[in-house]
Parts: C-alpha cells; sequence; structure tokens
C-alpha cells in the first residue's frame, strides 16, 4: 500500500460527500487506502459513508475524540508508507495523490509535504505554508498589526518551498518518520496539533515541503462552524499547549504568565468580534 488517506469527520455530511468523491475521482497507479474516523457524528454520515462509500473504512468511534485522537485511531491501522491527513472540507484534483506521492519519493530529505490550498473563491489559504509561531508575530497578530508579521511567508505561491509548517488540512507524513516521531499529540483536541508535529518532524533532521504544484480546495472550518465558540476556546488552548512545549522553558514563570494572560485576552476579543461577525472564525 502506498498511501493512506485518512478523514476525520464529525458532523459534515455533505462536506464529506464531496471530500470523498473527488478522493475516489482520482487518478493515480499508486494504491491506496482511505480510512474516515467518525467522531460520533449524528448528522447522517455514517449511514451516507456506508451506502456511498463501500470501499472506504470506516472506524466508528464512540465519542468525540478531537482531531488528534480521531486521527491518531485511523493512523494505527494504516498500511500506507506514506499516511495523509485530509480535512473533510476539502477536495482533491485528480492528480492530487499522483503528485504528492512522486514527490515525496524523489525527496528523500522531505518528512512531510504539503500542497497549494486554495479557498472556493481561487485564493490561497495562507496557512498552507508557515512560519512557526513566535512572540513576536504573535503579538502583531494579538493587535491586529499581522500584515507586519512573518508568520506568513511570503515567496510566490507557485515556488517549492521549505517551510516551518503546513496545514493539517492536507498533510502527507512518511509513515517511517511517524514510527520515529511518535503519533500527533492527543493534548490538543483541535488546531496545533499539525504545527507541532511539523515542528517534532523538523527536529528529528526531516524538511518540511511546500509543494504547489499538488492541489486542494478548502472550504474551511467544516466541523468548526457547528460550535464557533468551543472551537474559539480550543484554538486558542492550543495556542498555550505549543506554547508551554516548545517556549516556556526559555523564559521565567512571570513572563510566560504574562503570555497567557495575552492568549486569553485575545480569545476574548475574538469571541467578542464573532458576535458581529456574519461569517464566523476561530482565530
Amino acid at each position: 500500500m502506498d498511501l493512506s488517506v485518512i478523514i476525520v469527520n464529525y458532523n459534515t455530511k455533505s462536506l464529506l460527500q464531496k471530500c470523498l468523491e473527488s478522493v475516489f475521482a482520482s487518478q493515480t497507479n499508486y494504491q491506496f487506502e482511505v480510512l474516515v474516523s467518525d467522531n460520533a457524528s449524528t448528522d447522517g454520515s455514517v449511514e451516507m459513508l456506508k451506502q456511498n462509500f463501500p470501499k472506504a473504512k470506516l472506524i466508528e468511534n464512540t465519542a468525540n475524540l478531537g482531531f488528534s485522537k480521531g486521527n491518531n485511531v485511523a493512523i494505527k491501522q494504516a498500511l500506507g508508507k506514506y499516511i495523509l491527513l485530509l480535512n473533510s472540507d476539502t477536495e482533491v484534483r485528480i492528480d492530487t495523490f499522483d503528485l504528492s506521492i512522486k514527490y515525496l519519493d524523489e525527496h528523500q530529505e522531505a518528512g512531510i509535504m504539503g500542497c497549494k490550498v486554495l479557498m472556493p473563491d481561487g485564493s490561497l489559504d495562507k496557512a498552507c505554508r508557515r512560519r512557526f509561531p513566535n512572540l513576536w508575530n504573535s503579538f502583531l497578530r494579538l493587535f491586529g498589526l499581522k500584515k507586519f508579521s512573518d508568520y506568513n511567508i511570503n515567496t510566490p505561491i507557485d515556488q517549492e518551498t521549505e517551510v516551518d509548517a503546513v496545514m493539517g488540512a492536507y498533510l502527507m507524513i512518511r509513515k517511517s518518520v511517524v514510527e520515529k516521531i511518535g503519533l500527533l499529540d492527543e493534548e490538543y483536541f483541535m488546531y496545533g496539533e499539525d504545527i507541532d508535529w511539523c515542528w517534532r518532524v523538523k527536529e528529528a533532521g526531516f524538511k518540511v515541503m511546500y509543494y504547489p504544484a499538488a492541489q486542494i480546495t478548502h472550504y474551511k472550518y467544516g466541523s468548526a462552524q457547528t460550535a464557533p465558540f468551543k472551537t474559539i476556546r480550543l484554538a486558542h488552548e492550543a495556542m498555550k499547549i505549543f506554547y508551554r512545549k516548545h517556549y516556556a522553558q526559555r523564559y521565567n514563570w512571570l513572563f510566560n504568565q504574562f503570555v497567557y494572560l495575552g492568549i486569553n485576552l485575545r480569545m476574548y476579543l475574538v469571541l467578542i468580534l464573532n458576535m458581529f461577525r456574519k461569517k464566523k472564525t476561530v482565530h
């Protein structure tokens, strides 16, 4: 088996159907399997999957395990040389898998690759190629000055680039690398686990690559829209976890408390702004 495509689903029936239609329409000579880890959906996702996609392996979790644990359950059963985390709110192109596998076959130094992720309007989802968050770019984003931040990468979108992190909406990793660095950190319920995995991959001596020849469309926040306030809290909890794991040891206790306070203030600001937004966001 060349590739294991893993999709975590939670109440995204319509998006999941479109995603799987695009997955099984892929044109590739490589062998791939599809594992759907369903987090106790109640919207008919499971019934739709059983009826329309019998080739997909369904894992029926008895509760909402979150993104990290939901993926890990499937990763433990995956047979592929490569593991692909794919969001249910995405659609792949017919050659996306083919190009991605060929790229990793030809670039042994790459532990993780991500593709060009386009929004429905054709614009780039900037989170598909980014630097690790740090105190400076987080401070600028906190105060609405993200245009001055170096968090996003400004090279041409069609330029292959080594990056710090790609996004979990489409993240392909070598199974051998997973065996070396471990599974996703289940302390992250949702958000942050993809950046954390990229950090650990780079610590292990591998590169994280953005490869724009492979492309997907991302409809964004599929599950998050069903519970925007909860997901805002989870997104900011993920920031705290990432900071505590990778930065807190560099600073004293008092400074770290100010950082956590800043994250909390940002969370409340986003909650307030969302009260006036038609389209909710978690960041």
